[in-house]
């Protein structure tokens, strides 16, 4: 049989109710709702850390970022490591890579420079995590760009300068590849969109013109809806940057198709994590910052996961959770590669096929930045846990954890209510204590203590 084509496109703090298939009501996502039509949409999907930089490195690597000193930004990939796309080049795919990296430059802090800075340079071969061919890529691409206009480096090391929204001029340079591609491999290309995150220089979110007009009619998820935070300014336009992916989407769709690739590539579509609109940023036990992103909530772990293609057909829904740490064993699977137990996660392949029996239906993440965090969740609870007085920023884990949040979620969906304090929870904080213990010594090699709350 003929090995597959591979295309994964991911986004950038894009939450899963943005999209229609995931009960968007504004006519955001059309491309990718008819894609989700013909594969498989994984309903409950979770981030395994909502930081940009710890959940690229886990992309490229399938394995957790603690053990490989990626457990927040600003630390570049280790050169050791051997990556999904050492793999695939060495099965005899082409790899390809365009957009944000996020994963060559070092920081010990934002209040200083980098001490390896390729955050406005080119990254040399070395530190592209093994891809060798199709190359158009910025560390920070956010720091080379803003919602229009900026530059990104070719595999030649040249400033590749773009005018136009960033989303439209990133997909064109991956159609570029796609009108160059001359079969005689199969390809792995990843295409890494920034949209919909934050311009970080501006402090706001950049939809293409006209978004806030467009998108006037929105309506706020209910948890955005219950604390103040930005999003009644923000989300007309965070919509426009979702609305923009999809059109993307839908270009390298019609590309596939006119060059009869479309039938043999497998399209994954999803994102490093999502946003809770500065709404969680003001919670007790925090060590460090956050802005969007750096919690257990589902506002922040919860992502958009649709796979299409061969082996991924019949308009599936899969109502397991799932973590999209297993991407990266996934890719490789489909592939033909059997990595075994050399990367963490599920080949979520079996899932969709039915095929897996026997796991447990629930999901481990690893918080940092703004704590050291590490949080269980499962169909009914969210539970987890800080390491108090330690910066999240400048250590990865801890050997001792207090009790953070618990969320009885078929009383409160929205986790607006901490119950680590309730007395009516203590064994069920108890039993999710142990789980999460489990999975902390599974993914770290030390069982640490889980202490009540203190204050």
């Amino acid at each position: 049989m003929e090995r597959p084509n591979i295309l994964f496109y991911f986004s950038d703090q894009q939450r899963a109710d943005t999209l229609g298939c995931y009960g968007q009501k504004l006519a955001v996502s059309p491309n990718l709702d008819r894609l989700a039509e013909e594969g498989v949409l994984f309903e409950k999907a979770f981030t395994a850390q909502p930081v940009c930089g710890p959940c690229r490195a886990l992309f490229q690597t399938g394995r957790y970022p603690t053990e490989i000193n990626c457990f927040r930004n600003g630390q570049p990939l280790p050169f050791d490591c051997k990556t999904v796309a050492d793999y695939m080049d060495e099965a005899g795919y082409e790899t390809a890579y365009v957009g944000k990296w996020h994963l060559a430059s070092h920081r010990n802090s934002y209040s200083e420079p980098p001490d390896i800075d390729y955050e406005k340079k080119a990254i040399p071969l070395e530190r592209r995590g093994g891809y060798k061919g199709f190359w158009r890529v910025a560390d920070v691409l956010e720091a080379t760009s803003h919602g229009y206009n900026g530059f990104v480096f070719d595999e030649n090391m040249n400033m590749c300068e773009f005018k136009g929204y960033r989303a439209d001029c990133i997909t064109d340079f991956a159609l570029e590849y796609l009108d160059a591609y001359d079969g005689n491999k199969p390809f792995f290309l990843t295409i890494s969109h920034i949209e919909p995150h934050h311009q970080n220089d501006r402090e706001c979110y950049e939809g293409p013109i006209g978004s806030k007009v467009r998108f006037a009619d929105y309506e706020l998820p209910e948890d955005l809806k219950a604390f103040s935070g930005d999003a009644d300014e923000m989300y007309p336009d965070y919509l426009g940057c979702c609305k923009s992916l999809d059109d993307n989407l839908g270009r390298l769709i019609i590309k596939l198709k006119e060059k009869g690739l479309y039938n043999n590539t497998i399209i994954i579509y999803s994102s490093d994590h999502g946003s809770h609109f500065k709404t969680r940023n003001k919670d007790t036990h925090m060590m460090g910052g956050d802005d969007y992103k750096r919690s257990c909530h589902d506002s922040c772990l919860q992502v958009p996961l649709v796979i299409a293609g061969p082996g991924f057909k019949g308009g599936k829904r899969i109502k397991e959770l799932v973590s999209t740490a297993g991407l990266p064993k996934t890719f490789l699977a489909m592939a033909g590669i059997d990595i075994g137990e050399a990367m963490i996660g599920e080949d979520l392949g079996k899932i969709a096929s039915g095929e897996s029996t026997g796991r447990r239906n629930r999901i481990f993440a690893q918080i940092s930045e703004s704590r050291i965090g590490r949080c269980i969740r499962t169909e009914d609870y969210l539970y987890s846990v800080y390491a108090p007085g330690q910066d999240g920023w400048q250590q990865g884990s801890s050997d001792y954890y207090e009790e953070d949040f618990l969320y009885d979620l078929k009383k409160d969906p929205y986790e607006l209510e901490n119950q680590v304090r309730n007395p009516a929870y203590e064994k069920v904080r108890k039993e999710l204590a142990e789980e999460l213990l489990e999975e902390i010594e599974k993914a770290e090699g030390v069982r640490p203590v889980i202490a009540p709350c203190s204050d």
